[in-house]
């Protein structure tokens, strides 16, 4: 049985895991994934914002014609636009599985890796041990709950191959309301589709701040076919070939869509199921999630794990920054263990209107019973909003009135997710409402001045002696 000192399970960011600080070490990299790289690079955050600038440029002839200027959308050259985004990305994955095959320190296993026990892995049928192992398996597609007629599964898609498809559909049907499938709805109805997208509630983003929430829904709204309130209970061969896709209501009360092809984005399943991990000892949670500690060591102290598996957030810069904790921990040897910051986790959704938030809700304060003051302040009401004609988009802010320190930012519109860097900064390194809002030049006209006058509003709550304080 060949040995190894660490074992990493995952191409994404467990790859990263391995650099030249292990160089002194036999490394064992494992990946049972056709693709090389994991979700992010080959089926996630990359390509996909690869094609919502394509779909944003699609949409530019609407928010031209409210500037006076008269732009023509002629259509979307889908294989082209496919190709250019996979053009660049399966070289990069290709070169990657490569330096992983030939180069120095690693040696790469292409199979699935399951536990024999807490130092031993079964990949295909070859058994391998390792002093440290390392999980990094990510999470999938959520599959869809009911039974697809063989005839029309070629017509459903996940996230993970829907992107590579032959040619736009003409009329597409997303199921969820998650930030997967609003992305993709956008994406496909800015290219051309006629796209219905079916909730099962009546809350898109259901994590967001309610305001920014009911705020997005008026929008998509505006895009799509958006369908409330009901859930997929069938489907079946449609008159033409197509997809008949049936649903319910609360009442019981069923519907009927037609499409060509359906994306099935109702959220992600942990890929820990398989792994066997009861014969290593590694505690597992609700929903398959690997119970890590803040030092990212499972139960087992010679296992450890990161990202979706492990981590409360499915989210890539969450997933390394806790490599990143792994790496340090993994060549600390008897020395002191760091630990991941989780405090101010920010996260962002790349629709129209963009939306980006840190920190806590409005209704978790309120369900928590935290004192809390908040400012809105509308795109509309500063110089670059003038510019851009803006309706509807507001940046909103939440403060501790004892200490004036930021407890959550949630911003709806254009550059949100860029926006937001300046809270994630404050709430990290520990700085006031005053200090952000007078202890910095804000550059007059940009974007950003919705976020000096939010905070000049945070204050016009505070009393003068806490103003001092």
């Amino acid at each position: 049985m060949q040995h190894f000192d660490i074992a990493v399970i995952g191409s994404g960011s467990g790859n990263s895991i391995i650099n030249e600080r292990f160089s002194h070490l036999d490394v064992a990299l494992i990946e049972d994934n056709p693709v090389f790289g994991g979700t992010c690079l080959n089926r996630g955050c990359i390509p996909t914002k690869m094609f919502v600038v394509a779909a944003e440029s699609a949409m530019a002839p609407r928010q031209a014609a409210r500037l006076g200027v008269d732009l023509d959308f002629k259509g979307a050259d889908w294989p082209a636009i496919r190709d250019r985004v996979f053009g660049r990305i399966d070289p990069i994955s290709a070169a990657g599985r490569e330096w992983r095959r030939n180069g120095p320190g690693v040696t790469l296993f292409e199979g699935h890796a399951s536990f024999v026990d807490a130092h031993t892995l079964l990949v295909g049928d070859v058994q391998i041990s390792a002093d440290q192992i390392v999980i990094a398996t990510g999470s999938r597609p959520r599959p869809l709950s009911i039974e697809v007629p063989e005839e029309l599964r070629s017509r459903f898609y996940t996230s993970d191959d829907v992107m590579r498809i032959a040619e736009l559909p003409r009329r597409l049907i997303v199921l969820g309301g998650g930030f997967v499938a609003c992305e993709f709805a956008q994406i496909f109805a800015g290219l051309g589709s006629q796209v219905t997208q079916i909730n099962r509630s009546e809350v898109l983003l259901r994590g967001e701040d309610h305001e920014v929430s009911e705020a997005f829904k008026e929008e998509q709204a505006k895009l799509v076919n958006l369908i409330l309130n009901q859930k997929i209970s069938a489907s079946e061969t449609g008159p033409d070939g197509e997809v008949l896709v049936i649903t319910t209501d609360r009442n019981g009360v069923e519907y009927e869509y037609l499409a060509d092809a359906v994306l099935v984005a109702t959220g992600r399943v942990r890929n820990s199921d398989s792994l066997n991990l009861a014969a290593a000892g590694v505690e597992v949670g609700p929903g398959g999630q690997i119970r890590v500690d803040k030092h990212q060591r499972t139960s087992q102290p010679n296992i450890w794990a990161l990202g979706d598996v492990s981590s409360n957030y499915l989210l890539k810069h969450v997933a390394n920054a806790e490599a990143r904790t792994v790496a340090a921990n993994l060549l600390a040897g008897d020395g002191e263990l760091v630990a991941t910051d989780h405090r101010y986790v920010p996260h962002a959704v790349f629709t129209d209107p963009q939306i980006a938030s840190v920190g806590a809700t409005e209704q978790q304060l309120r369900e928590w019973g935290t004192p809390y003051v908040v400012a809105c302040q509308r795109y509309a009401d500063v110089a670059y909003g003038w510019a851009l004609e803006d309706e509807g988009h507001f940046v909103k802010l939440l403060a501790d009135p004892r200490t004036w320190h930021l407890l959550g930012a949630h911003i709806i519109g254009p550059q949100a997710a860029t926006l937001i860097q300046p809270m994630i900064q404050a709430m990290s390194l520990g700085n006031t409402v005053q200090e952000l809002a007078r202890g910095q030049y804000w550059i007059h006209p940009a974007l950003p001045e919705v976020l000096e006058n939010a905070l000049l509003g945070l204050l016009k709550e505070a009393a003068p002696k806490e103003l001092e304080n």
